[in-house]
């Protein structure tokens, strides 16, 4: 089992820039795909960022591109979302998600994950 914690949402500013966390336990990751992913009010859940455990490759939604950034720390278990130039539509619940299918590129839909969060809050507002 893999259990993970998110941390880092609060209220920011347009413009504005956020890091955001996750911490995971449990099982090794050696293999496995790490995202995150997002809920904007009365809206699906969505793709933001993913990354490779590995070898560290990237993929990202084209709504984020140039302005988030995914990394990890393999030996702590952590990998973050910082998130520059915030926009009023990136606001939502952030999700962190692990996915160990064997994919040939990076996961970017949520069946494809088997372990989650619990979410945190990201509003972006004046």
């Amino acid at each position: 089992q893999v259990q993970l914690v998110e941390s880092g949402g609060r209220l920011v500013q347009p413009g504005g820039s956020l890091r955001l966390s996750c911490a995971a336990s449990g099982r090794t990751f050696s293999s496995y795909n790490m995202g995150w992913f997002r809920q904007p009010p009365g809206k699906e859940r969505e793709f933001v960022a993913a990354i490779r455990w590995s070898e560290g490759s990237t993929s990202y939604a084209d709504s984020v591109k140039g302005r988030f950034t995914i990394s990890r720390d393999n030996a702590k278990k952590l990998w973050w979302l910082q998130m520059n130039s915030l926009k009023p539509e990136d606001t939502a619940v952030y999700y962190c998600a692990v996915s160990s299918y064997h994919t040939v590129a990076v996961p970017t839909t949520g069946v494809l994950y088997d372990y989650w969060g619990q979410g945190t809050q990201v509003t972006v507002s004046s």
